[in-house]
């Protein structure tokens, strides 16, 4: 399943006892469709208020016809989460484990606008972007990312692989590109916190780089904000699929 939502109105993507989340309307529709109880698996969790352009789930069935599924889904499904296609894997495919690449999106905006609120961070003091940039370029090459992860995490190592991070500036749009093998809980947002400080002059590079070897979530920046961020778009390899 190739989903799409807006992530201002649910605690985030997993099931969980207090809140409303995406996977738990999605499963409540499915099962209802299906006449039977459905649980689905995503490729990764997204925080409350976190939003995806593209969130990859799968789930078991019988044959089914794809095209009705979709439409039967989105009209089960409020205005916040929609169904884009659903196509068939081979069987012991996994939307976690399978996925090669993930990336992320997070929107920043210096000018005021009724517009992007909810889909954007409005930070208003200007930020050296150049020299952003330069501190991308010191953990492009790193692999140990336990300082952006949320403390009390349960994972076997903080280790992942870094495939492009950017900072882009559009007159007062900023766009913060980022994708890897894997992320840690609150990574992304960890790293735009603290990309923020050296793009403020608060943090050098040669602080940017003792913050990851510290391996101390208390010495990196602040979280930014959930609306700004997206899941952008999973990656597969092509073998997974059905012909």
């Amino acid at each position: 399943m190739d989903i799409s939502y807006k992530g201002t109105n649910f605690n985030g993507w997993q099931i969980q006892p207090n809140g409303v989340t995406v996977q738990e309307e999605i499963e409540k529709a499915l099962s209802t469709i299906l006449k039977s109880k459905v649980a689905i698996v995503g490729s990764g969790r997204t925080d409350a208020g976190v939003h995806a352009t593209q969130q990859i789930a799968h789930f078991d069935a019988d044959e089914l016809d794809a095209e009705k599924m979709v439409f039967k889904l989105n009209s089960f499904l409020n205005e916040d989460i929609s169904i884009n296609r659903i196509v068939a894997v081979k069987n012991d495919v996994s939307a976690r484990f399978e996925a090669t690449s993930r990336k992320y999106h997070y929107h920043l905006h210096q000018a005021k606008s009724p517009f992007k609120k909810e889909y954007s961070y409005y930070f208003k003091p200007e930020l050296d972007v150049d020299q952003i940039n330069r501190a991308c370029e010191i953990f492009k090459s790193w692999q140990n990312f336990e300082c952006f992860s949320k403390v009390h995490t349960e994972v076997n190592h903080f280790n992942c692989e870094i495939f492009e991070a950017q900072w882009k500036q559009n007159g007062s749009d900023h766009l913060f590109v980022i994708s890897a093998n894997r992320f840690l809980r609150g990574m992304v947002r960890a790293i735009v916190g603290t990309l923020i400080d050296v793009g403020l002059g608060k943090t050098s590079l040669d602080d940017f780089e003792f913050i990851l070897k510290s391996n101390d979530r208390s010495k990196a920046g602040r979280a930014v904000p959930a609306e700004g961020l997206f899941l952008q778009e999973v990656i597969y390899p092509e073998d997974v699929y059905l012909d």
